[in-house]
C-alpha cells in the first residue's frame, strides 16, 4: 500500500482522480490511500511525528510513502532538502531516489511548483474541457507558457483566466476545480514539469 500525504482537499480530489490514470490499474483503498493535512505548513509540522509512525512498521511490511507540497513562495530545492532531512532521520525509512521502488520503507517528496494548480494549466485542453469557454489558445500567452514559472500566484492567475470567460464570479472553487478538470487530464501531454516529476514518483513506488 502507497501512502499518499497531501496539504489539501483540492489536491486529494485531484489525486485521487489522476493516479488510476497515471498508473493504470490501480485502486484506491487497495492500492493506495491519501491522507490529507490542513494547509502546507501543518504537514511539515506533523511530517516527523507521521513518518516515525511509519518507520516503526516498516521493516514488517511494504512501506511507501510519497509526500506533495506545494513550493509557494519557498525554493524548491532547499524546500526539498529539508524534507529530506526530516526522512533521513527517521529509523526504518530511507529517501529513495533510485528509478524503482526498493524494499519496505521508501519515501519519495514531490513539490508542486508554484501551485498544484500549475498542472492543470499545464494542460489547457483539459481545463478547456472541462470549462468550454475558455480561449483556444490561452496556453501561448506568455503568463501561462511555463505553468511551473507564473508570477504572482498560480491559482489567481487561473482564477482571473476562469472568471474573464464566465465562471466562478464568486471566487474560485479549487475542490470543484480539481474534480472538473482532474476527470480530462492527460499525464502524457502536460506540460509542467513538476507533474512530469510526480507520475515518475508515483510510478516507481507503485
Amino acid at each position: 500500500m502507497l501512502e499518499i500525504l497531501l496539504e489539501e482537499p483540492s489536491a486529494e480530489l485531484l489525486i485521487q482522480t489522476l493516479a488510476p490514470v497515471i498508473v493504470p490499474g490501480v485502486q484506491e483503498g487497495k492500492d493506495f490511500e491519501t491522507r490529507v493535512f490542513q494547509g502546507k505548513d501543518a504537514l511539515l509540522r506533523k511530517l516527523p511525528q507521521r513518518l516515525a509512525g511509519y518507520g516503526s512498521w516498516a521493516e514488517m511490511g511494504n512501506v511507501r510513502i510519497l509526500v506533495l507540497v506545494d513550493r509557494d513562495d519557498d525554493n524548491c530545492m532547499e524546500l526539498k532538502k529539508r524534507m529530506v532531512e526530516i526522512v533521513q532521520k527517521i529509523k526504518g525509512l530511507h529517501y529513495h531516489s533510485g528509478v524503482k521502488s526498493g524494499v519496505g520503507g521508501s519515501v519519495k517528496i514531490s513539490i508542486a511548483c508554484e501551485e498544484i494548480e500549475a498542472w492543470m494549466i499545464g494542460d489547457p485542453d483539459a481545463l478547456r474541457l472541462a470549462y468550454p469557454k475558455l480561449p483556444k489558445a490561452f496556453e501561448r500567452k506568455a503568463a501561462f507558457r511555463n505553468p511551473d514559472d507564473i508570477k504572482g500566484g498560480t491559482w489567481e492567475k487561473l482564477e482571473k483566466l476562469l472568471q474573464d470567460n464566465g465562471y466562478f464570479a464568486g471566487g474560485l472553487r479549487k475542490r470543484e476545480l480539481a474534480r472538473m478538470v482532474g476527470g480530462f487530464m492527460d499525464p502524457d501531454r502536460n506540460s509542467s514539469e513538476s507533474f512530469g516529476h510526480f507520475c515518475r514518483a508515483l510510478r516507481s513506488l507503485m
